[in-house]
């Protein structure tokens, strides 16, 4: 609540909400405008001691005047790539920021809001290319960028390759998953990003760290990445790759994080990941499940205390078998906000099979 506060004492301040803030002003580093992310997020998950009209009044403006390219957004559904650099990550994160508009617009009742956002973002699919797989970059005569070079970073994209923005839809995980063709085409992809090797290590940016693959773990873009395995089929192959990413990429150590640091988001995606939890898109407060490093954790939850315990925990066991709320087994790897936050326990069994 004081958080949220004072992102509107900012907004009342600048007319916008705050995008990167340090020190006394705003530096207007990076892209989205993510505060109606945090906003959104803390609406549905009950926090909301702030005026939310004025609050969903600022996301609404914020979303119409971001100077990384919002008129064309806006106007044509994607940022022309050869008007505006980083065309790509930002029509991605547009899309996914004014999805967390809606989000709130529709738990407030504001149904106009709502369905105009929804529509909104939807316009992650226009910069997608089927004949590559791939989100690219759009002139405006609507053509796609050429050349296309998938393991370079290029001006289409924000401290990334194609491949570490080409999983950026959290908010519509299902609607990605048709755009590649359906579950097994999308399995195949996720694979491709945890083995495919570059032909050339040099990526063309410092900030991308971390490599696995296609996959950079030491910037941002790709942290939800290992947990879409849990959308498909496959859930077993995330925990694999969670189990990797946490034991090597992350020491108790002076340089013990693999890349930038980001206000704590490396340190945060660990601390979520090792009570084996993760929430994909907030504006959904549902967490879903991967593969827990703590052998016993106690949350001090909204309401009462949340236990998780983790059974038959070793290196070799990095499957779960099974996971029970409360004495019963779940059907899927999702696990609700207000189960956690009403109280309880949550048991993972772990094996060394799959």
């Amino acid at each position: 609540n004081d958080m949220i506060r004072s992102m509107l004492d900012m907004y009342d301040a600048t007319g916008e909400l705050p995008i990167w803030p340090l020190a006394s002003g705003e530096t207007g580093t990076m892209i989205g405008y993510h505060a109606v992310s945090v906003i959104a997020d803390a609406y549905v998950k009950g926090i909301r001691d702030y005026d939310a009209d004025k609050a969903l009044e600022a996301m609404m403006r914020s979303s119409d005047i971001n100077a990384k390219g919002s008129d064309y957004y806006v106007a044509q559904g994607f940022i022309p790539s050869n008007v505006k650099r980083e065309s790509v990550s930002c029509t991605l994160e547009y899309a996914y920021d004014d999805w967390a508009i809606a989000r709130m617009a529709r738990a407030m009742g504001r149904t106009d809001v709502a369905e105009r956002y929804e529509a909104r973002a939807r316009n992650y699919a226009n910069v997608f290319d089927g004949s590559t797989r791939f989100f690219r970059g759009r002139r405006a005569d609507g053509g796609w960028t050429e050349p296309f070079e998938e393991f370079t970073a290029g001006r289409d994209y924000t401290e990334a390759t194609p491949w570490q923005y080409r999983f950026f839809v959290p908010h519509d995980v299902n609607g990605m998953v048709q755009l590649f063709g359906g579950r097994e085409e999308f399995v195949s992809a996720l694979d491709r990003l945890f083995t495919l090797e570059s032909p050339d290590e040099d990526m063309g940016l410092c900030d991308i760290t971390g490599i696995k693959g296609q996959y950079a773990h030491g910037n941002e873009p790709s942290h939800h990445m290992a947990y879409l395995y849990n959308w498909t089929d496959s859930p077993w192959k995330g925990q694999e790759r969670l189990d990797y990413i946490m034991r090597e990429f992350y020491t108790n150590a002076p340089d013990g994080i693999i890349g930038n640091e980001d206000c704590g988001q490396m340190s945060a995606w660990y601390v979520m990941s090792a009570l084996g939890l993760y929430q994909v898109a907030p504006g959904i407060p549902v967490y879903t499940l991967g593969r827990p490093m703590v052998d016993r954790a106690i949350i001090h939850a909204q309401h009462a205390p949340f236990e998780i315990e983790v059974k038959d925990n070793s290196p070799a066991n990095m499957y779960v078998k099974r996971v029970l709320l409360n004495g019963k087994e779940l059907d899927a790897p999702f696990i609700s906000h207000e189960e956690i936050a009403r109280g309880g326990k949550l048991v993972f069994e772990m094996s060394d099979t799959h």
